[in-house]
């Protein structure tokens, strides 16, 4: 088995209406529930938007902290789930669903496997 990171990307600006954001939800809840049912859901995650960010950057001998974060896009990170599954085409299923469920591009990347063998 390996894990996957499912990461949302949204667009910069405000937040949706509740009327448009409400059958989103609702799929999303289908979505994480039958993620759970398989017993494939390990975490999952929305974030507050890019301007709550704190940027730690370890330099030199010194740790600098800036507010916001730390690129600017017309996207960014929205929130994420990690999965555990079998193979690529498994997580690249879940994140289909994601993704239809969102209506919001999911990059889906593995985590390094460092455990023995």
């Amino acid at each position: 088995m390996t894990q996957y990171l499912l990461s949302i990307y949204q667009p910069d600006g405000p937040a949706p209406s509740p009327e448009f954001l409400e059958p989103i939800m609702r799929d999303l809840k289908v979505f994480q529930r039958e993620l759970r049912a398989t017993g494939a859901w390990v975490f999952s995650g929305g974030l507050h938007e890019p301007s709550t960010a704190t940027v730690v950057l370890a330099k030199n001998d010194e740790v600098l902290m800036t507010d916001g974060p730390f690129t600017e896009g017309k996207e960014h990170l929205g929130g994420f789930t990690i999965i555990d599954v079998a193979d690529l085409d498994t997580a690249l299923k879940w994140g289909r669903q994601l993704a239809a469920a969102t209506t919001l591009p999911v990059e889906v990347r593995p985590f390094h496997d460092e455990s023995p063998r």
